[in-house]
């Protein structure tokens, strides 16, 4: 089970976009690296297609988990741990607050 997964939303620890919060829109775990909307913009130079047109595009690069932390209840960053519950499942607990993130 993963810290951080798609949907989340998360806030930037370290970088050029740092405090800046925004949902996960991909999570690639063999990189060990996330997509976040809105964060990491980066200009791409875009050839033209049938359904695209030619010229620079903003998008978002990837950034890497260990910068992004998950926003608690109160929008500051928090640490995730792991708790089983009485029927068997485990889910992803808040740190900060103690409360169950998903589930």
């Amino acid at each position: 089970m993963q810290k951080i997964r798609k949907g989340d939303s998360v806030v930037v620890l370290t970088g050029k976009d740092k405090g800046r919060t925004g949902e996960v829109i991909q999570v690639m775990p063999k990189e060990d690296r996330a997509v976040v909307r809105g964060v990491n913009m980066v200009k791409r130079h875009q050839r033209q297609t049938q359904s695209q047109e030619a010229g620079i595009v903003n998008k978002e690069a990837s950034i890497h988990l260990s910068n992004l932390a998950v926003a608690g209840k109160d929008g500051k960053p928090t640490r995730v741990g792991f708790r089983v519950l009485e029927d068997g499942k485990k889910v992803r607990v808040a740190k900060r607050s103690g409360e169950v993130i998903d589930g």
